[in-house]
């Protein structure tokens, strides 16, 4: 995040900031009124029979319709099961856990209104901290298949929001709100969460997959290692993922595993934007991932500028994409961070081919500020 340039320039008066601002803030009050989240509101119990488990289905495998009970379940790659996605299971739960808590956040940083940070500090206490309805730190049964396994290492993509979340966690310190206390039990959850990610045989999977997955997978551990005061482990992920840049990038950019998706763009921007992720955690322990590059050229800006023109709407994707509208505002964070990165002007110019209304109202133009 480079939030300094966004509050020196709202402080001086610049307008154009004000309708991405405007949108946050309206997006924080709506938010007040959301929640709590715990694992304790899903309807189905995991295999452990402990409701503190977390659990949640692969989101592209579907009953066989040949089958009278529909088992074993058969996979439809970029097709969403709508049981995947549903208060039965954890994971659209999480995902509004992570969502508010940012949004308050960062609406707090920017205003000041403490009812913000209240309400993340709730969040965050409910779902990680108290007794009665935190999750257990673990994903033993992370995107289960009905007929197949009741979880999987692949599961563990399931809370790749996490890294980020803590960024905006750091911003809540400033606030009464969140204690001492809370920082340090948030602290032992992720120290219990991270040493699961490097001993299960879960993680082990995980780490060992060669797509957006494994870049995933080295973003929690670099992340939640930095939070927890384990830098060495930091960099030793930061450092792995030179292996994975040559493995996942081709020397003009693109990633092949991402496009051999039937979301190829969503894929691409989802695994760029974790190498970006390390990029960052890798200035904070002296490992360049910016300007790493391959001697046949495979680096992180090369993917950029691979997928940058496709910013131009009337510019063809020519890979497969589908089910996705307005799929190509994924690459403004990117462009954005990609502009700050390599201090290159360039990639505004891509920006302005994305629709301006949305650009205009985007955190990313108060998070990644120019």
């Amino acid at each position: 995040m480079n939030l300094s340039n966004a509050k020196a320039r709202l402080a001086a008066g610049d307008k154009e900031l004000q309708p991405a601002l405007q949108k946050l803030t309206d997006a924080a009050e709506q938010t007040l009124h959301a929640g709590p989240f715990s694992v304790m509101d899903k309807k189905l119990t995991p295999p452990s029979g402990d409701k503190h488990d977390y659990m949640s289905l692969g989101p592209y495998w579907w009953p066989d319709p040949d089958k009278k009970d529909g088992l074993p379940y058969i996979r439809r790659d970029g097709e969403v099961n709508p049981a995947s996605n549903n208060s039965d299971t954890d994971r659209p739960t999480l995902e509004k856990m992570r969502a508010a808590v940012q949004t308050l956040a960062l609406a707090y940083d920017f205003t000041d209104k403490a009812a913000f940070a209240e309400h993340a500090a709730r969040l965050l206490r409910t779902w990680f901290l108290d007794p009665a309805t935190k999750m257990n730190p673990h994903l033993e049964y992370g995107q289960a298949i009905p007929g197949h396994v009741t979880g999987r290492g692949i599961g563990i993509i399931d809370t790749r929001g996490l890294p980020e979340m803590l960024d905006y966690v750091a911003l809540l310190e400033a606030s009464p709100a969140w204690t001492k206390e809370d920082q340090q039990g948030l602290v032992q959850w992720f120290d219990a969460y991270l040493k699961w990610l490097l001993t299960s045989e879960h993680g082990k999977d995980e780490a060992d997959e060669h797509n957006n997955h494994g870049t995933w997978y080295d973003v929690q551990v670099a992340r939640f290692a930095l939070f927890v005061g384990k830098e060495e482990i930091a960099k030793a992920a930061v450092e792995r993922a030179k292996t994975r840049i040559a493995e996942h990038i081709a020397p003009d950019g693109r990633q092949p595993h991402e496009l051999a998706r039937t979301k190829g763009f969503t894929y691409s921007a989802m695994n760029l934007s974790g190498f970006f992720d390390l990029a960052a955690i890798g200035d904070a322990v002296g490992v360049d991932l910016w300007h790493y590059r391959t001697a046949d050229g495979r680096g992180l800006q090369a993917a950029l500028d691979f997928m940058a023109p496709y910013a131009d709407l009337q510019k063809k994707w020519p890979y497969q994409q589908i089910g996705e509208q307005n799929y190509r505002m994924a690459l403004l964070p990117l462009l954005r961070r990609g502009a700050l990165a390599y201090d290159d002007p360039r990639y505004e110019t891509f920006i302005e081919k994305l629709p301006a209304d949305e650009v205009t109202t985007h955190r990313a133009q108060l998070v990644y500020c120019r």
